[in-house]
């Protein structure tokens, strides 16, 4: 299933992560694990911010995915199913 995360972290860790290099580590572990079909970085709620775009197979890889940015960026992370506009239209079509 297509979802989405949205993911921001505290300026202090952000800054920690930065400098120590983990921050690069782990956004470069995520995007070869979870292949995103996006993966876009903005600032949210004036914090440092990503939203990804990506599949997942089962509820059960939630933990997979959060616990890593939880770990190593104390980071927020919201994950919702999404669609694209042919998704939608097949859903309307039942």
């Amino acid at each position: 299933m297509r979802m989405m995360a949205q993911i921001s972290s505290p300026t202090e860790r952000g800054n920690a992560a930065i400098t120590d290099g983990s921050n690069a580590r782990l956004i470069e572990e995520m995007a070869q694990r979870w292949k995103p079909e996006a993966l876009y970085f903005a600032t949210i709620g004036g914090r440092r911010g990503a939203y990804v775009v990506f599949d997942m197979e089962d509820s059960s890889q939630i933990p997979a995915f959060c616990e890593p940015l939880y770990q190593g960026l104390n980071a927020e992370v919201e994950i919702f199913p999404v669609m694209t506009a042919d998704d939608l239209r097949k859903g309307l079509a039942l």
